[in-house]
C-alpha cells in the first residue's frame, strides 16, 4: 500500500484538552494498526486517570460561558465544524479506510458524508429549537445538562462522534470525548478542525485511551453530568453499573441482530440483494446491519441463490482501491471473533453456501474475511442470535407471517429491522409489530435527521436532530 498522507498523523500521539494539544501525563502508547496490512500505522497516546481529570476540569470550567451562549452562536460553530470536516474529506476518508478498512469510496460518502450532514442538520434544528414554553402559570425552560462524557466506537469513528458532539454542543453542554483506541486518528483530526474553528477552549476535549482505564475513569468522575455511549452491549452493562453509583443519566446505543423480513407478496430477489449489500457494508461492522434474512420457506432456495450471486460480486480487496466494495475487518481481535462465529455456525449444523474460515485468496495479510452466507439456520442458533460484526449473513425460512414476526423479535436486541411487501400499507402495519428503534420499509433510506436508537439490549435514548439535542437537556419549571 502507499504511504499514508502525513496530515492524518499530525497529532497521532497527542490529547486535546482545554483548547490545546498536549502529551499524556503517563508514558503509555497504543499501536494503531492498518486494517489491510496488519502493520503499525501510528502510535496513539494512552490517556490515564490524570488526563481524564484534566479534561473534565477543563470542560467544567468552560461550561458556564458556553451554556450561556445563544443558540445562534452555537449553531455558527456547528456550521464551522461541518465545513471544516467537508474541507478535509479526503484526509478523513483515508484515515478511516486505513484504520477501519472501509473501502475508500464508502469512507467518503458514508463515513465522512454522514457526519457532515449530522453536524449541519443539528445546527439547522438548533436555530429554531424551542427552549421555553408556557404551561399554565409556569415557564418551562430546557437547560444544558452539564459536562458530557462521550464514549465512541471504532466502526464509524467520525459519525458516532459527531452524533454526540454536535448534539451536546448544540444543547449548550461541554464534552469530554473518549475516542476508540482502535481508530483514534479521526478524532484527533476533528480536534484540529475544532481548534481551527475557534471553538472556545475546554468546550470539546478529546482523549484516546483504553476503556477499562480512561473510559471507566471518565464514567466515574463526579463532575460528569451525563454519559453517552455507543459500543457493545457487554461494555454498556459495565458503564450502566458504574453510572448507577452516582445516578448519572446514560444514553446508550449498543449491539444489534437486525432482521430483514420479506412477506409472501414481496419481491424476494430484491430483498435478498438488499440484505447482502446492507449486511456487508463496512465488512459487516455496522450495528444496524440486517444480518438475518427471513423469507417464506417456499422462497428460501431462490433467496439463497440470489444472495450468493450478489455476494460473489463483492470480492474483498485493497480498501484504498476505488473499485473495492468489501474491505478488511478493523483488527486481529475482530478477525478472530468473526472466524469464531463461523466455526460455531458450522458446529451447530448450519449449511455454509458461501465463504468460510479461509482468508480470501491473495489476501492472507491484514484482517480479511470472505463474504459468508449460511442457510438451514434455526432461529435459536448462535449465528442467528449473536452479533457477529463481520460479513456474515444467515437466511432463515418461515412458514407463517406470525412466525416470521416472532423470529424477527426473537433476539435480545432491538436496534433496526427491515420489512418488504408489495403493499406499502401492509408493510407499515408489519413494521409496527417489529420491536426495533428503526425499520426500513421496502428499502427506505437511512436518515441522519430522524431519531436513531434501540430498545431492549440495543440500548435506550435517541440520537440525531431534535431528539439528539434533547438527550443533553434538562427541564426546569419556573412557577410564576
Amino acid at each position: 500500500m502507499s504511504a499514508p498522507n502525513p496530515a492524518i498523523l499530525n497529532h497521532a500521539g497527542a490529547l486535546y484538552i482545554g483548547g490545546e494539544f498536549s502529551e499524556p501525563l503517563g508514558a503509555g502508547v497504543i499501536p494503531v494498526m492498518e486494517a489491510a496490512t496488519g502493520t503499525v500505522l501510528a502510535h496513539a497516546a494512552a490517556a490515564g486517570p490524570e488526563d481524564v481529570e484534566r479534561a473534565v476540569e477543563a470542560a467544567a470550567r468552560a461550561l458556564p460561558d458556553w451554556s450561556r451562549s445563544s443558540p445562534d452562536q452555537r449553531a455558527a460553530f456547528l456550521d464551522l465544524l461541518a465545513k471544516g470536516i467537508r474541507d478535509r474529506t479526503e484526509e478523513f476518508a483515508e484515515a478511516i479506510t486505513r484504520e477501519v478498512g472501509t473501502p475508500i469510496r464508502h469512507s467518503r460518502s458514508i463515513q465522512v458524508g454522514n457526519p457532515i450532514a449530522i453536524t449541519a442538520n443539528t445546527g439547522e434544528v438548533l436555530r429554531s429549537y424551542p427552549f421555553e414554553e408556557t404551561i399554565g402559570n409556569c415557564l418551562v425552560v430546557k437547560e444544558p445538562v452539564g459536562v458530557v462524557a462521550a464514549i465512541t466506537p471504532w466502526n464509524y469513528p467520525l459519525q458516532q462522534v459527531m452524533a454526540k458532539v454536535a448534539a451536546a454542543l448544540a444543547a449548550g453542554s461541554t464534552v469530554v470525548l473518549k475516542a476508540s483506541e482502535v481508530a483514534p486518528l479521526t478524532a484527533l483530526m476533528l480536534a484540529e478542525v475544532a481548534h481551527a474553528s475557534g471553538l472556545p477552549g475546554g468546550v470539546l476535549n478529546i482523549l484516546v485511551g483504553e476503556g477499562q482505564v480512561a473510559g471507566e475513569a471518565l464514567v466515574r468522575h463526579p463532575l460528569v453530568d451525563k454519559i453517552s455511549f455507543t459500543g457493545s452491549t457487554r461494555a454498556g452493562r459495565r458503564i450502566s453499573e458504574l453510572a448507577a453509583a452516582r445516578i448519572t443519566p446514560v444514553t446508550m446505543e449498543l449491539g444489534g441482530k437486525s432482521a430483514s423480513l420479506a412477506l409472501e407478496d414481496a419481491d424476494v430477489a430484491t430483498a435478498a440483494k438488499f440484505a447482502v449489500y446492507n449486511s456487508f457494508l463496512n465488512s459487516g461492522q455496522t450495528c444496524t446491519a440486517l444480518t438475518r434474512l427471513l423469507v417464506p420457506r417456499s422462497a428460501q432456495a431462490q433467496a439463497v441463490e440470489v444472495a450468493v450471486a450478489t455476494a460473489r460480486k463483492l470480492a474483498p480487496g485493497d480498501p484504498l482501491d476505488e473499485a473495492t466494495r468489501l474491505g478488511p475487518l478493523a483488527s486481529a481481535a475482530q478477525l478472530e471473533r468473526v472466524r469464531g462465529s463461523i466455526r460455531q455456525g458450522l458446529a451447530e449444523g448450519a449449511s455454509l453456501v458461501l465463504g468460510g474460515l479461509e482468508p480470501p485468496p491473495g489476501l492472507e495479510a491484514g484482517y480479511y474475511v470472505q463474504p459468508t452466507i449460511f442457510t438451514d439456520v434455526r432461529p435459536k442458533m448462535a449465528i442467528a442470535q449473536e452479533e457477529i460484526f463481520g460479513p456474515v449473513l444467515v437466511v432463515i425460512g418461515y412458514d407463517s407471517e406470525d412466525e416470521a414476526v416472532e423470529i424477527a423479535n426473537g433476539t435480545p436486541y432491538g436496534l433496526a429491522a427491515a420489512i418488504w411487501s408489495a403493499d406499502r400499507g401492509r408493510a407499515i402495519e408489519f413494521a409496527r409489530r417489529l420491536r426495533a428503534g428503526s425499520v426500513e420499509v421496502n428499502g427506505g433510506a437511512f436518515s441522519t435527521s430522524a431519531p436513531f436508537g434501540g430498545v431492549r439490549e440495543s440500548g435506550h435514548g435517541r440520537e440525531f436532530g431534535r431528539y439528539g439535542i434533547e438527550e443533553f437537556l434538562v427541564t426546569k419549571s419556573l412557577q410564576l
